[in-house]
């Protein structure tokens, strides 16, 4: 006799499940009695006892209360082998590419065996990308843990498909690898379209693709990562090393977050789920690299609101070799790819795996790049020019370096119609050791764009000199006289004075007046008009003042007539520091 419950509450996508009789394992399947295509995934146990959280896993709009589920006592389970290779399945194992799909061998989800200390690897091989950028500043070993971490649009998928266009091809060429690439929460036509590159590229029999894109319930979001995983955990169990690309690692833990606020758990930092570390754990333990064979991960992680501090970016950091930061500030500057290079990072960075060499131009580079920072700020208040030769030549310096890193991609050719450039990093270093001489410190740095190599054409490049003007034979100096001088500055015009229309003959006052700008001339009624105004502008103000501020006026008044004629003001002080507000004296002032 099947295992049986009933559901008793449906909150979105996780429903409530109660078992009366015989209690399932956590990971069960469940599937709807009337409808078994419908399934679910036993989580956790609920707040009443003999309850359970289950995932919905599909068609959750045809799941009613009271509806019996069975346990099939199975995990979900994934197509692995040599036949999921050229496919693009989902979570279920169901063919997405629209061709016929029959797999010899499946695995559960959730039969991962931690890897021993003593069996797992330090990788120590550098794996050429092709990108000039990542190749000399974050350097991928084969084996590793690498994460490109940037905001909304600022070319995280085109890297990864640039990564996957570079690696996976000259992997091929070895017949080494197999690539597996897990598409968690973004868009269907990206998946599409790479699928359609792989193709043309003749490597997508050497590759396989788990879709839960951005329009799947979030159980199955959070489930395609584990599938894909488990697929790149059993090639690598059966010898054969693994490239694995994921896009998005954010849309993983949103996932997680959508599912644990359904299920009321106490939110962590951020208000993601506290289970966000072990589960991000959990699923970077199973791309560990054993004796067997490697497995080289490439994560894009989005940074919400490009904070790189979020919670979820920093469960991710944790476990990454290598992380490549892409920058808002660069890429609006227009050098692509944009990529951060100091606050990029990369466990490679070391002499014995890169080269003394490597490390030491490394070295320079850096330090130059910070000094310039610094003295970026400088440069934006006062310029240039005022900085010390010292400093100009590393501001100088720098740009070139930052310039030197850009680089037309494969993928991004229909978009910026120019060729991709496969760098090589023996070239990549003595080109910055040219840069680093100061043979380009009088070039235009615009000319280090998007460059291939600094050839011969950059160096005889023509400098920026001080065109020496021919010296004009002196004149005879000439004889001048002191009045035939102009003064340095004009004189003032002369004025007079004009007596106005409506002041008293007894008091007559003058004002200077600019032959070349004369005063406009009043009426007598305009001035009568002025008059009438400016007294019903000072009968206003008389209004508005209180009795106290009319007191303070007469005696600032009296003030100033006492002043004027000479006598003593002590008997308005006196009177001043007698009055209070709701008592007035008789005398008058």
């Amino acid at each position: 006799m099947k295992k049986t419950g009933k559901i008793i509450a449906i909150q979105d996508n996780v429903a409530i499940v109660e078992f009366l009789l015989q209690q399932p394992a956590i990971f069960d399947v469940l599937v709807l009695k009337n409808n078994p295509e419908i399934k679910l995934e036993v989580v956790s146990s609920a707040q009443e006892n003999q309850t359970y959280y289950c995932f919905i896993l599909n068609k959750k709009n045809e799941i009613s209360r009271g509806d019996i589920v069975e346990n099939t006592e199975q995990n979900l389970l994934i197509p692995v082998g040599k036949e999921v290779l050229g496919r693009a399945i989902d979570v279920f194992g169901n063919a997405q590419d629209n061709k016929d799909f029959k797999p010899k061998r499946f695995k559960s989800l959730h039969t991962h065996i931690p890897t021993e200390v003593d069996s797992a690897i330090t990788p120590s091989e550098i794996l050429t990308t092709g990108i000039r950028a990542i190749d000399f500043f974050t350097p991928v070993l084969k084996g590793s843990k690498i994460g490109l971490v940037g905001g909304a649009g600022l070319g995280k998928t085109i890297l990864l498909t640039e990564l996957i266009h570079n690696v996976v091809v000259a992997s091929n060429a070895n017949k080494e690898s197999v690539s597996v690439f897990a598409a968690v929460g973004e868009r269907s036509r990206e998946a599409h379209e790479l699928l359609e590159n792989l193709a043309e590229s003749k490597v997508l029999d050497k590759t396989v693709m788990i879709v839960g894109q951005m329009g799947e319930n979030p159980a199955v979001r959070f489930r395609t990562a584990y599938a894909a995983a488990t697929v790149a955990e059993d090639f690598r169990d059966h010898g054969t090393d693994v490239l694995f690309f994921m896009d998005n690692m954010y849309r993983f833990s949103q996932a997680g977050y959508e599912l644990s606020t359904l299920m009321h758990a106490v939110p962590s930092e951020d208000g993601y789920q506290p289970t966000l570390p072990s589960e991000v754990g959990t699923f970077h333990e199973m791309l560990t690299s054993t004796p067997e064979a490697y497995i080289t991960s490439i994560e894009a992680i989005y940074l919400p609101s490009d904070d790189l501090l979020d919670y979820s970016v920093r469960s991710a950091l944790y476990y990454l070799d290598s992380y490549i930061v892409l920058s808002r500030d660069i890429y609006q500057s227009g050098r692509l790819p944009a990529i951060d290079l100091l606050a990029s990072n990369s466990s490679a960075v070391n002499p014995e795996v890169i080269g003394q060499k490597h490390f030491e131009l490394y070295l320079k580079c850096t330090q130059i790049l910070e000094q310039a920072k610094d003295i970026e700020k400088i440069v934006s208040l006062v310029g240039l020019s005022e900085l010390s030769i010292e400093d100009q030549t590393v501001y100088k310096r720098s740009i070139l370096i930052e310039n030197y890193m850009t680089q037309s991609l494969t993928v991004a050719e229909p978009q910026t119609n120019r060729k991709g450039v496969f760098a090589q990093n023996r070239q990549t270093l003595d080109d910055i050791e040219i840069i680093l001489s100061g043979k380009l410190d009088n070039i235009d740095p615009e000319k280090l764009l998007y460059i291939e190599k600094i050839d011969q054409s950059i160096l005889s490049e023509p400098t920026k000199t001080t065109v020496v003007q021919p010296e004009q034979p002196k004149e005879p100096p000439v004889s001048v006289k002191p009045q035939d001088l102009e003064p340095a500055f004009p004189l003032k015009k002369p004025l007079f004075k004009i007596q106005l229309p409506f002041q008293k003959k007894k008091r007559t006052s003058y004002i200077e007046i600019d032959p070349s700008h004369p005063p406009m001339t009043l009426t007598p009624e305009e001035v009568t008009k002025i008059k009438e105004e400016q007294k019903e502008v000072e009968l206003a103000r008389n209004r508005d003042m209180n009795i106290e501020e009319k007191y303070k006026a007469l005696l600032i008044e009296g003030a100033e007539l006492q002043t004027k004629h000479g006598i003593q003001p002590q008997r308005v002080e006196n009177m001043g520091a007698a009055y209070s507000p709701t008592q007035m004296t008789d005398e008058k002032t």
